[in-house]
């Protein structure tokens, strides 16, 4: 996969991660992220803007590196990493399409200190060059959970003592939930919300009041909101 931008690339250089080539605009000035990538002997192509252009949508700002696809984490090794720790925060999004709304949760995570991001292995936005470009980097501290089925994912959750939280519309305020315990936010698809399945698993579900004359926000800004609340 290709990743790009300044930020993420200083980040993708800082770990120990395999970087496969460089694809780097001739009129490219930061000259300590060459440096580092020669350092790390990466093979560096130096081109024109319009064959980066080609190559990724977003603005790569000069440079583009290829690598291999982000690693990702079952849900057992999680929480072999996490066991025995208390007020545990996961976030599981329930089939999650935009990849904006993606970026942004994996950040807002990173940054609340989540321990990990569960999301299924199918019907659901995959780890790609704009999530990553979103994040901000962000992507490369947080670990990203692949599981086959969400029921079952919630189910091993409660065996290992966790609760569950879920987001609607109607709901109780999440600002009078006790979350002091170990919790999974539970974000649903951008125009469906929750599916009935995942909902009826759900331990608590929980909404944001709203004042305005809008009735809904933005999955990660929703997202955001909630999980100040539970960190804090």
């Amino acid at each position: 996969m290709y990743i790009y931008g300044k930020n993420v690339i200083r980040e993708k250089l800082d770990t120990n991660d395999k970087i496969n080539k460089a694809y780097i605009s001739n009129n490219f000035k930061e000259q300590d992220i060459i440096n580092k990538l020669r350092e790390k002997k990466v093979s560096i192509h130096f081109v024109d803007n319009r064959v980066l252009n080609s190559k990724v949508e977003g603005l790569h700002q000069g440079i583009i590196l290829e690598i291999d696809d982000i690693k990702t984490y079952t849900l057992e090794e999680l929480l072999s990493k996490i066991n025995n720790k208390n007020n545990v925060r996961l976030v599981m999004l329930d089939h999650l399409e935009d990849p904006h709304n993606f970026g942004a949760i994996i950040r807002t995570c990173e940054a609340l200190g989540i321990m990990g991001i569960i999301i299924p292995n199918d019907r659901s936005v995959s780890i790609n060059s704009t999530v990553v470009k979103t994040s901000v980097g962000a992507i490369e501290h947080i670990s990203i959970i692949k599981v086959p089925n969400l029921q079952v994912a919630i189910k091993k959750l409660k065996e290992n003592n966790y609760w569950i939280i879920g987001t609607d519309m109607k709901g109780t305020d999440y600002r009078k939930i006790d979350y002091n315990m170990n919790t999974c936010l539970v974000i649903g698809n951008e125009g469906k919300g929750i599916s009935n399945v995942v909902k009826n698993n759900c331990d608590y579900i929980v909404t944001i009041p709203m004042k305005g004359k809008i009735d809904s926000l933005n999955a990660s800004v929703s997202c955001g909101i909630i999980l100040s609340r539970m960190v804090d």
